[in-house]
Protein backbone atom coordinates (compact mmCIF):
# COMPACT_ATOMS: atom_id res chain seq x y z
CA UNK A 1 0.00 0.00 0.00
CA UNK A 2 1.50 3.48 -0.82
CA UNK A 3 1.81 6.09 1.86
CA UNK A 4 -1.20 8.37 2.26
CA UNK A 5 0.22 11.53 0.42
CA UNK A 6 1.07 9.11 -2.71
CA UNK A 7 -2.50 7.60 -2.83
CA UNK A 8 -3.71 11.64 -2.94
CA UNK A 9 -1.51 11.78 -5.18
CA UNK A 10 -2.38 9.27 -7.62
CA UNK A 11 -6.15 10.24 -7.39
CA UNK A 12 -5.72 14.39 -8.26
CA UNK A 13 -3.95 12.64 -11.57
CA UNK A 14 -6.79 10.27 -12.14
CA UNK A 15 -9.46 13.13 -11.96
CA UNK A 16 -7.11 15.47 -13.94
CA UNK A 17 -6.44 13.02 -16.56
CA UNK A 18 -9.83 12.51 -17.28
CA UNK A 19 -11.01 14.49 -20.37
CA UNK A 20 -13.55 14.88 -23.25
CA UNK A 21 -12.40 14.91 -26.51
CA UNK A 22 -14.50 14.52 -30.05
CA UNK A 23 -14.95 11.03 -31.57
CA UNK A 24 -16.81 11.32 -35.51
CA UNK A 25 -18.68 14.16 -34.03
CA UNK A 26 -19.51 13.14 -30.90
CA UNK A 27 -18.23 14.49 -27.33
CA UNK A 28 -16.95 11.77 -25.19
CA UNK A 29 -15.84 11.83 -21.71
CA UNK A 30 -13.22 9.18 -20.90
CA UNK A 31 -10.00 8.00 -19.18
CA UNK A 32 -7.24 7.28 -22.21
CA UNK A 33 -4.27 5.35 -21.56
CA UNK A 34 -1.11 4.82 -23.98
CA UNK A 35 0.67 1.38 -24.47
CA UNK A 36 4.11 0.90 -24.71
CA UNK A 37 5.53 -2.77 -25.86
CA UNK A 38 9.07 -3.79 -26.40
CA UNK A 39 8.61 -7.06 -24.96
CA UNK A 40 10.58 -8.93 -27.91
CA UNK A 41 11.27 -8.03 -31.71
CA UNK A 42 8.33 -5.59 -32.45
CA UNK A 43 7.44 -2.05 -31.16
CA UNK A 44 4.39 -1.03 -30.85
CA UNK A 45 2.13 1.37 -29.31
CA UNK A 46 -1.75 2.45 -28.95
CA UNK A 47 -3.70 4.99 -27.53
CA UNK A 48 -7.08 3.39 -26.00
CA UNK A 49 -9.91 4.54 -24.03
CA UNK A 50 -12.09 3.24 -21.37
CA UNK A 51 -14.32 1.53 -23.78
CA UNK A 52 -11.96 -0.40 -25.68
CA UNK A 53 -11.80 2.31 -28.57
CA UNK A 54 -8.59 2.14 -30.25
CA UNK A 55 -7.67 6.01 -30.99
CA UNK A 56 -4.65 5.62 -32.25
CA UNK A 57 -1.75 2.82 -32.66
CA UNK A 58 1.22 2.08 -34.80
CA UNK A 59 3.88 -0.88 -35.34
CA UNK A 60 7.08 -1.56 -35.86
CA UNK A 61 8.04 -5.33 -37.25
CA UNK A 62 11.63 -6.48 -37.08
CA UNK A 63 10.54 -9.42 -38.84
CA UNK A 64 12.46 -8.85 -42.28
CA UNK A 65 15.28 -8.34 -40.42
CA UNK A 66 15.27 -11.51 -38.04
CA UNK A 67 14.69 -13.54 -41.31
CA UNK A 68 17.97 -12.76 -42.85
CA UNK A 69 19.98 -13.41 -39.60
CA UNK A 70 17.90 -16.83 -39.46
CA UNK A 71 16.59 -16.00 -35.70
CA UNK A 72 16.23 -12.95 -33.45
CA UNK A 73 19.97 -11.47 -31.76
CA UNK A 74 18.64 -9.21 -28.97
CA UNK A 75 21.52 -6.45 -29.40
CA UNK A 76 20.10 -6.07 -32.91
CA UNK A 77 16.47 -6.40 -31.60
CA UNK A 78 17.39 -4.01 -29.26
CA UNK A 79 18.68 -1.16 -31.55
CA UNK A 80 16.12 -1.15 -33.89
CA UNK A 81 13.60 -0.52 -30.57
CA UNK A 82 15.75 2.54 -30.08
CA UNK A 83 15.54 3.81 -33.33
CA UNK A 84 11.85 2.84 -33.88
CA UNK A 85 9.98 3.79 -30.63
CA UNK A 86 9.85 7.58 -30.80
CA UNK A 87 8.95 7.29 -33.85
CA UNK A 88 6.38 4.50 -33.31
CA UNK A 89 4.77 6.31 -29.95
CA UNK A 90 4.62 10.16 -31.92
CA UNK A 91 2.36 8.26 -34.87
CA UNK A 92 0.35 6.64 -32.30
CA UNK A 93 -0.30 9.63 -30.63
CA UNK A 94 -0.72 11.82 -33.70
CA UNK A 95 -3.40 9.30 -35.12
CA UNK A 96 -5.25 9.18 -31.95
CA UNK A 97 -5.45 13.33 -31.65
CA UNK A 98 -4.71 13.23 -28.21
CA UNK A 99 -2.17 15.04 -26.72
CA UNK A 100 0.37 13.57 -23.85
CA UNK A 101 -1.14 15.91 -21.33
CA UNK A 102 -4.31 14.39 -21.62
CA UNK A 103 -3.51 10.56 -21.28
CA UNK A 104 -4.63 9.26 -17.90
CA UNK A 105 -1.81 6.84 -17.67
CA UNK A 106 0.91 5.15 -19.26
CA UNK A 107 1.37 1.02 -19.78
CA UNK A 108 4.46 -0.53 -20.93
CA UNK A 109 5.47 -4.28 -20.76
CA UNK A 110 8.60 -4.56 -17.80
CA UNK A 111 8.56 -8.52 -17.98
CA UNK A 112 8.73 -11.48 -19.00
CA UNK A 113 10.91 -10.66 -22.04
CA UNK A 114 14.17 -10.21 -23.60
CA UNK A 115 16.08 -8.40 -21.06
CA UNK A 116 17.37 -5.98 -23.66
CA UNK A 117 14.18 -5.28 -25.33
CA UNK A 118 12.42 -4.96 -22.14
CA UNK A 119 14.89 -1.88 -21.21
CA UNK A 120 14.41 0.09 -23.95
CA UNK A 121 10.60 0.42 -23.36
CA UNK A 122 10.67 1.28 -19.92
CA UNK A 123 13.90 3.52 -20.66
CA UNK A 124 11.82 5.33 -22.81
CA UNK A 125 8.31 5.39 -20.80
CA UNK A 126 9.68 6.65 -17.30
CA UNK A 127 11.27 9.50 -19.15
CA UNK A 128 8.05 10.37 -21.39
CA UNK A 129 5.74 9.70 -17.57
CA UNK A 130 8.41 11.55 -15.77
CA UNK A 131 8.34 14.62 -18.62
CA UNK A 132 4.59 14.67 -18.69
CA UNK A 133 3.66 13.94 -15.13
CA UNK A 134 1.53 10.84 -15.52
CA UNK A 135 1.05 7.50 -13.77
CA UNK A 136 2.76 4.44 -14.56
CA UNK A 137 1.11 1.22 -15.25
CA UNK A 138 3.96 -1.58 -15.44
CA UNK A 139 2.52 -4.27 -17.45
CA UNK A 140 2.15 -8.20 -17.29
CA UNK A 141 2.81 -9.36 -21.51
CA UNK A 142 1.03 -12.31 -20.74
CA UNK A 143 -1.23 -10.72 -18.73
CA UNK A 144 -2.02 -8.43 -21.42
CA UNK A 145 -2.34 -11.37 -24.14
CA UNK A 146 -5.19 -13.36 -21.41
CA UNK A 147 -7.11 -9.56 -21.01
CA UNK A 148 -7.01 -8.83 -24.72
CA UNK A 149 -9.93 -10.67 -25.39
CA UNK A 150 -11.99 -8.63 -22.70
CA UNK A 151 -11.74 -5.72 -25.20
CA UNK A 152 -13.64 -7.51 -27.69
CA UNK A 153 -16.14 -9.17 -25.90
CA UNK A 154 -18.04 -8.98 -22.71
CA UNK A 155 -16.75 -12.15 -21.18
CA UNK A 156 -16.20 -12.05 -17.29
CA UNK A 157 -14.22 -13.72 -14.88
CA UNK A 158 -13.00 -16.37 -14.35
CA UNK A 159 -12.24 -18.21 -17.48
CA UNK A 160 -9.42 -20.39 -18.70
CA UNK A 161 -6.90 -19.39 -20.94
CA UNK A 162 -4.31 -20.76 -23.35
CA UNK A 163 -1.29 -18.63 -23.79
CA UNK A 164 0.57 -19.74 -27.11
CA UNK A 165 3.70 -17.75 -28.40
CA UNK A 166 6.84 -17.92 -29.99
CA UNK A 167 8.22 -17.31 -26.12
CA UNK A 168 5.62 -18.71 -23.76
CA UNK A 169 3.60 -21.41 -23.21
CA UNK A 170 0.87 -21.25 -20.18
CA UNK A 171 -2.10 -22.18 -19.25
CA UNK A 172 -4.36 -20.26 -16.68
CA UNK A 173 -7.28 -19.72 -14.55
CA UNK A 174 -7.82 -15.72 -15.22
CA UNK A 175 -9.94 -14.84 -11.67
CA UNK A 176 -9.81 -10.85 -11.98
CA UNK A 177 -7.71 -8.34 -13.49
CA UNK A 178 -4.33 -9.27 -11.66
CA UNK A 179 -5.86 -12.73 -10.03
CA UNK A 180 -4.52 -15.97 -11.83
CA UNK A 181 -3.72 -19.56 -11.38
CA UNK A 182 -0.96 -21.13 -13.18
CA UNK A 183 -2.00 -24.32 -14.24
CA UNK A 184 0.45 -25.58 -16.85
CA UNK A 185 3.66 -24.04 -18.03
CA UNK A 186 6.27 -24.78 -20.75
CA UNK A 187 9.28 -27.13 -19.12
CA UNK A 188 11.54 -26.08 -21.86
CA UNK A 189 10.76 -24.11 -25.21
CA UNK A 190 7.50 -22.45 -26.35
CA UNK A 191 5.85 -23.91 -29.06
CA UNK A 192 6.60 -20.63 -31.58
CA UNK A 193 10.41 -21.14 -31.16
CA UNK A 194 10.18 -25.04 -31.68
CA UNK A 195 8.27 -24.00 -35.36
CA UNK A 196 11.11 -21.65 -36.30
CA UNK A 197 13.25 -23.57 -35.11
CA UNK A 198 12.05 -26.37 -37.65
CA UNK A 199 11.20 -24.03 -40.10
CA UNK A 200 14.95 -23.38 -40.46
CA UNK A 201 16.48 -26.48 -40.49
CA UNK A 202 14.15 -27.06 -43.38
CA UNK A 203 15.00 -23.84 -45.24
CA UNK A 204 11.79 -22.87 -45.55
CA UNK A 205 13.03 -19.43 -46.75
CA UNK A 206 14.36 -20.79 -50.16
CA UNK A 207 10.92 -22.16 -50.90
CA UNK A 208 8.91 -19.95 -53.18
CA UNK A 209 6.01 -19.31 -51.24
CA UNK A 210 7.41 -18.41 -48.27
CA UNK A 211 9.98 -16.27 -48.89
CA UNK A 212 8.86 -13.74 -46.69
CA UNK A 213 6.83 -15.40 -44.02
CA UNK A 214 7.93 -16.50 -40.56
CA UNK A 215 8.67 -20.43 -39.57
CA UNK A 216 5.73 -20.55 -37.89
CA UNK A 217 3.66 -19.29 -40.89
CA UNK A 218 5.49 -21.06 -43.34
CA UNK A 219 5.09 -24.48 -41.59
CA UNK A 220 0.78 -23.68 -41.22
CA UNK A 221 1.14 -22.74 -44.80
CA UNK A 222 3.09 -25.99 -46.49
CA UNK A 223 1.25 -28.23 -44.21
CA UNK A 224 -2.00 -27.06 -46.10
CA UNK A 225 -0.86 -29.73 -49.02
CA UNK A 226 1.30 -32.52 -46.54
CA UNK A 227 0.50 -35.45 -45.25
CA UNK A 228 0.70 -35.52 -41.35
CA UNK A 229 0.10 -39.55 -41.74
CA UNK A 230 3.28 -39.89 -43.60
CA UNK A 231 5.45 -39.28 -40.93
CA UNK A 232 3.98 -40.23 -36.93
CA UNK A 233 5.42 -38.36 -34.55
CA UNK A 234 5.15 -39.43 -30.59
CA UNK A 235 2.92 -36.60 -29.34
CA UNK A 236 4.78 -35.17 -26.31
CA UNK A 237 4.94 -36.27 -22.76
CA UNK A 238 2.01 -38.50 -23.14
CA UNK A 239 2.55 -40.46 -20.20
CA UNK A 240 2.88 -37.67 -17.77
CA UNK A 241 -0.43 -36.59 -16.16
CA UNK A 242 0.01 -33.13 -15.70
CA UNK A 243 -0.54 -29.71 -17.67
CA UNK A 244 3.23 -28.47 -18.08
CA UNK A 245 4.61 -28.29 -22.24
CA UNK A 246 7.55 -29.64 -23.34
CA UNK A 247 8.51 -29.01 -27.58
CA UNK A 248 11.93 -29.85 -27.06
CA UNK A 249 11.49 -33.44 -27.69
CA UNK A 250 9.74 -33.22 -30.90
CA UNK A 251 12.12 -30.56 -32.24
CA UNK A 252 14.68 -33.45 -31.80
CA UNK A 253 12.12 -36.35 -33.25
CA UNK A 254 11.31 -34.20 -36.39
CA UNK A 255 15.31 -33.10 -37.17
CA UNK A 256 16.37 -36.69 -36.84
CA UNK A 257 13.56 -37.39 -39.38
CA UNK A 258 15.32 -34.25 -41.59
CA UNK A 259 18.78 -35.82 -41.09
CA UNK A 260 16.96 -39.59 -42.17
CA UNK A 261 15.20 -37.74 -45.03
CA UNK A 262 18.37 -35.87 -46.76
CA UNK A 263 20.44 -39.39 -46.49
CA UNK A 264 17.90 -40.80 -48.39
CA UNK A 265 17.66 -37.76 -50.79
CA UNK A 266 21.42 -37.92 -51.29
CA UNK A 267 21.01 -34.00 -50.56
CA UNK A 268 22.98 -31.72 -48.17
CA UNK A 269 21.64 -29.65 -44.60
CA UNK A 270 20.50 -26.51 -46.20
CA UNK A 271 18.52 -28.06 -49.50
CA UNK A 272 15.22 -28.45 -49.50
CA UNK A 273 13.37 -32.07 -49.08
CA UNK A 274 11.08 -33.19 -51.60
CA UNK A 275 8.69 -34.11 -48.39
CA UNK A 276 8.82 -30.93 -46.94
CA UNK A 277 5.18 -30.08 -46.77
CA UNK A 278 4.38 -33.68 -45.12
CA UNK A 279 6.64 -32.95 -42.32
CA UNK A 280 5.37 -29.42 -42.17
CA UNK A 281 2.19 -30.86 -41.50
CA UNK A 282 2.84 -33.68 -39.12
CA UNK A 283 4.77 -31.35 -37.35
CA UNK A 284 2.04 -28.74 -36.91
CA UNK A 285 -0.39 -31.77 -36.22
CA UNK A 286 1.54 -32.98 -32.95
CA UNK A 287 1.81 -29.31 -31.65
CA UNK A 288 -1.63 -28.76 -31.85
CA UNK A 289 -2.39 -31.92 -30.24
CA UNK A 290 -0.13 -31.68 -27.69
CA UNK A 291 -1.75 -28.45 -26.89
CA UNK A 292 -4.89 -29.56 -26.78
CA UNK A 293 -4.38 -32.87 -24.44
CA UNK A 294 -3.21 -30.72 -21.74
CA UNK A 295 -5.71 -28.19 -21.97
CA UNK A 296 -8.31 -30.97 -22.02
CA UNK A 297 -6.69 -32.13 -19.03
CA UNK A 298 -6.81 -28.47 -17.79
CA UNK A 299 -10.62 -28.02 -18.57
CA UNK A 300 -11.22 -31.12 -16.53
CA UNK A 301 -9.38 -30.42 -13.53
CA UNK A 302 -11.01 -26.95 -13.40
CA UNK A 303 -14.57 -28.45 -13.50
CA UNK A 304 -13.19 -30.97 -10.54
CA UNK A 305 -12.40 -28.23 -8.67
CA UNK A 306 -15.33 -25.45 -9.09
CA UNK A 307 -12.49 -23.41 -10.97
CA UNK A 308 -14.89 -22.48 -13.95
CA UNK A 309 -18.76 -21.01 -13.78
CA UNK A 310 -21.05 -24.18 -14.53
CA UNK A 311 -22.81 -21.70 -16.72
CA UNK A 312 -21.36 -20.93 -20.32
CA UNK A 313 -17.56 -21.52 -19.41
CA UNK A 314 -15.35 -19.84 -21.44
CA UNK A 315 -11.27 -20.90 -23.22
CA UNK A 316 -9.21 -17.67 -24.33
CA UNK A 317 -6.73 -18.84 -27.01
CA UNK A 318 -4.54 -16.09 -27.59
CA UNK A 319 -0.52 -15.22 -28.12
CA UNK A 320 1.19 -15.28 -31.43
CA UNK A 321 0.87 -19.28 -32.31
CA UNK A 322 -2.96 -18.48 -31.55
CA UNK A 323 -3.23 -17.46 -35.51
CA UNK A 324 -2.67 -20.76 -36.52
CA UNK A 325 -5.94 -21.83 -38.15
CA UNK A 326 -5.07 -25.50 -37.61
CA UNK A 327 -4.67 -25.55 -33.95
CA UNK A 328 -7.90 -23.09 -33.55
CA UNK A 329 -9.39 -26.18 -34.88
CA UNK A 330 -8.11 -28.31 -33.05
CA UNK A 331 -9.49 -26.66 -29.56
CA UNK A 332 -12.62 -26.81 -30.73
CA UNK A 333 -12.55 -30.16 -30.94
CA UNK A 334 -11.58 -29.90 -27.05
CA UNK A 335 -14.19 -27.29 -26.23
CA UNK A 336 -16.73 -29.11 -28.18
CA UNK A 337 -16.39 -32.06 -26.21
CA UNK A 338 -16.25 -30.68 -22.74
CA UNK A 339 -18.63 -27.45 -23.04
CA UNK A 340 -16.76 -25.19 -23.34
CA UNK A 341 -16.86 -21.67 -25.74
CA UNK A 342 -13.89 -20.98 -27.11
CA UNK A 343 -13.02 -17.62 -28.18
CA UNK A 344 -10.06 -15.94 -30.14
CA UNK A 345 -8.75 -12.56 -30.70
CA UNK A 346 -8.36 -11.53 -34.08
CA UNK A 347 -5.03 -12.52 -35.19
CA UNK A 348 -4.01 -9.10 -35.54
CA UNK A 349 -4.59 -8.72 -31.49
CA UNK A 350 -3.18 -12.41 -30.78
CA UNK A 351 0.67 -11.11 -31.94
CA UNK A 352 2.73 -8.84 -29.98
CA UNK A 353 1.14 -4.72 -30.35
CA UNK A 354 0.33 -2.14 -28.26
CA UNK A 355 -3.01 -1.84 -28.08
CA UNK A 356 -2.86 -5.10 -25.31
CA UNK A 357 -0.61 -2.94 -22.82
CA UNK A 358 -2.75 -0.31 -23.09
CA UNK A 359 -5.97 -2.25 -22.75
CA UNK A 360 -4.28 -3.71 -19.75
CA UNK A 361 -3.62 -0.09 -18.33
CA UNK A 362 -7.24 0.42 -18.61
CA UNK A 363 -8.16 -2.38 -16.82
CA UNK A 364 -5.89 -2.04 -14.22
CA UNK A 365 -6.99 2.24 -14.01
CA UNK A 366 -10.42 0.89 -13.45
CA UNK A 367 -9.35 -0.75 -10.26
CA UNK A 368 -6.67 1.18 -9.12
CA UNK A 369 -3.95 -1.84 -9.37
CA UNK A 370 -0.41 -1.48 -9.78
CA UNK A 371 -0.83 2.16 -10.72
CA UNK A 372 2.31 3.96 -10.07
CA UNK A 373 3.47 7.95 -9.49
CA UNK A 374 5.77 8.67 -12.45
CA UNK A 375 9.06 9.08 -10.03
CA UNK A 376 8.92 5.57 -8.56
CA UNK A 377 11.65 3.47 -10.43
CA UNK A 378 10.50 0.47 -11.85
CA UNK A 379 13.01 -2.60 -12.59
CA UNK A 380 12.45 -5.25 -15.76
CA UNK A 381 11.83 -8.81 -15.18
CA UNK A 382 12.95 -11.29 -17.95
CA UNK A 383 11.59 -14.32 -16.35
CA UNK A 384 8.34 -13.79 -14.10
CA UNK A 385 5.62 -16.23 -13.26
CA UNK A 386 2.40 -15.13 -14.09
CA UNK A 387 -0.29 -16.10 -10.63
CA UNK A 388 -0.29 -18.28 -8.39
CA UNK A 389 1.08 -22.00 -8.68
CA UNK A 390 -1.12 -24.67 -8.92
CA UNK A 391 0.67 -26.90 -11.29
CA UNK A 392 1.94 -29.33 -8.51
CA UNK A 393 -1.91 -29.98 -7.64
CA UNK A 394 -2.64 -30.58 -11.05
CA UNK A 395 -0.05 -33.57 -11.45
CA UNK A 396 -1.08 -34.83 -8.01
CA UNK A 397 -4.73 -34.98 -9.42
CA UNK A 398 -3.43 -37.68 -11.94
CA UNK A 399 -6.45 -36.59 -14.18
CA UNK A 400 -6.51 -39.57 -17.02
CA UNK A 401 -7.58 -38.27 -20.16
CA UNK A 402 -10.10 -40.12 -22.62
CA UNK A 403 -8.73 -41.44 -25.89
CA UNK A 404 -8.99 -38.74 -28.76
CA UNK A 405 -8.80 -38.64 -32.55
CA UNK A 406 -8.23 -35.49 -34.12
CA UNK A 407 -9.93 -35.67 -37.15
CA UNK A 408 -8.85 -32.56 -38.24
CA UNK A 409 -9.12 -30.79 -42.12
CA UNK A 410 -6.42 -28.49 -43.59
Amino acid sequence: MFPTKVRVLLRLLQVRNTFCYSLKGNTTCSRVVLGIETSCDDTGAAVVNEKGVILGEALHSQKEVHLRTGGIIPTVAQQLHRENIGLVVQEALERSGVDPSQLSAVATTVKPGMALSLAVGLEFSQSFVRKFSKPFIPIHHMEAHALTVRMLHPITFPFLVLLVSGGHSLLAVAQGVDDFVLLGHSLDEAPGDTLDKIARRLSLRKHPQCTTLSGGQAIELLAESGDRMRFPLTTPMGQTQDCCFSFAGLRNQVTMMIVKREAEEGIEQGTLLSCVNDIAAATQHTVAAHLAKRTHRAILFCKANGLLPSKSPTLVLSGGVASNQYIRKALTVITDMTGLHLLCPPAKFCTDNGVMIAWNGVERLREGKGILPPNVDVFYEPKAPLGMDMTAEVKAAAIRLPPIRFKIPN
